[in-house]
């Protein structure tokens, strides 16, 4: 999937974001928090910061650990709330860590990894 929009609603807290198939035409959206949103934007618009946000701290300890972040996958819809995976490679193995969607998909702009999407939470995510 890729990012193809996201919505900042200053007034309300109603910030969400749109995925899109890369290949093909299904999309669906998901509200964010302000601040996820804001991290998203700023990595599409390439709008550097003066300090690290969260989402390169994260990226940053991932590397001096060793690790390489591959992919994220949000594989699961449950009740109206998604729940995603960080995959992280490290000396061979794989490790996946739990992440709320818009952590990862910020994480995933940040270091311009994939972002992939079980066919289920499209599925269901088309049908609400």
């Amino acid at each position: 999937m890729r990012l193809r929009r996201i919505v900042l609603c200053e007034n309300q807290d109603a910030h969400s974001i749109t995925l899109m198939e890369v290949d093909g035409t299904r999309h669906f959206s998901m509200v964010v928090g302000l601040f996820e949103a804001r991290s998203i934007d700023h990595r599409v618009r390439k709008i550097q910061t003066p300090r690290p946000l969260t989402h390169d701290l994260i990226g940053g300890v991932i590397d001096i650990l060793g690790g390489e972040t591959q992919d994220v996958i949000i594989h699961e819809l449950r009740e109206g709330t998604y729940f995603a995976r960080i995959r992280i490679r490290r000396e061979g193995e794989m490790f996946e860590v739990d992440a709320r969607p818009s952590d990862a998909i910020a994480l995933a702009v940040t270091l311009d990894v994939p972002i992939y999407v079980e066919e289920s939470v499209i599925e269901e995510a088309n049908s609400l």
